[in-house]
């Protein structure tokens, strides 16, 4: 199959970790002891992480990663602030930033990385709040909509210096809207509540409560929530 006739979709990434991590060495090292989920190439990657007890020291890396913990605990401190993770927690290391990583028991995580040109979008680590207020934002498109307009709201812990990558946490009341076109990636983990996805070529995905995925850019999918749904989200949207 060429790309030209791939079908882009939804990837279940909890699924994903637990498939692939396991018959993998944890890694000493924050660039290695990963697997990588398969996406078209560009400046966006996605991979599970497995690290060994311990720590380590990592150079500048030119790239904004956001860390969702899977497993155990992570600390990260970079540009003066740190953060410890637990499971179902994420952050953000911006670009340009030494990092100094450490895993009491070793950890699992997902990490997704942007790497599109630009600058950071802070001087420090930067940890997703999950407590912060929530302030109203926009909702589906009318045209889309099977369902009254839903009642949005959002919060965005970290923007990077171009506007491409942005990572926070979102809520809705309930909304069934018909396939649109993603012209980004989107990472979730969701809060509370669940969604059907239906893609393009009719495979459907129900997630709820814990379940992390990715939506994948270019691909068509519809939403359906019948409750209130909180996420996290991680978004590369190219300008």
């Amino acid at each position: 199959m060429t790309e030209m006739d791939r079908v882009f979709s939804f990837i279940d990434l909890r699924a994903f970790a637990a498939r692939a991590l396991p018959a993998m060495p944890a890694s000493g090292s924050w660039l290695e002891g990963r697997a990588a989920v398969p996406l078209a190439p560009g400046p966006v990657s996605l991979s599970a992480l497995k690290l060994a007890a311990g720590g380590e020291q990592v150079p500048p890396l030119p790239f904004d990663e956001c860390v969702l913990v899977l497993t155990g605990s992570l600390t990260l401190t970079a540009g003066g602030g740190s953060v410890t993770l637990g499971p179902d927690q994420a952050a953000v290391v911006p670009r340009g930033l030494a990092l100094t990583w450490t895993a009491p028991a070793g950890a699992t995580a997902l990490v997704m990385r942007s790497a599109e040109p630009g600058t950071a979008g802070a001087d420090t680590v930067v940890a997703v709040d999950t407590c912060a207020p929530l302030a109203p934002s926009g909702a589906p498109l009318a045209d889309l909509l099977l369902t009254p307009t839903p009642s949005c709201r959002n919060h965005t812990d970290y923007t990077s210096g171009s506007g491409v990558f942005m990572v926070g946490t979102w809520d809705s009341t309930p909304y069934h809207r018909r396939a649109m076109h993603y012209r980004h990636f989107e990472l979730m983990l969701l809060l509370a509540g669940s969604v059907t996805l239906v893609d393009g070529a009719g495979r459907v995905g129900t997630f709820s409560k814990g379940d992390i995925f990715l939506v994948e850019q270019a691909a068509d999918c519809s939403w359906e929530s019948r409750d209130h749904v909180a996420k996290i989200y991680a978004i590369h949207r190219p300008r």
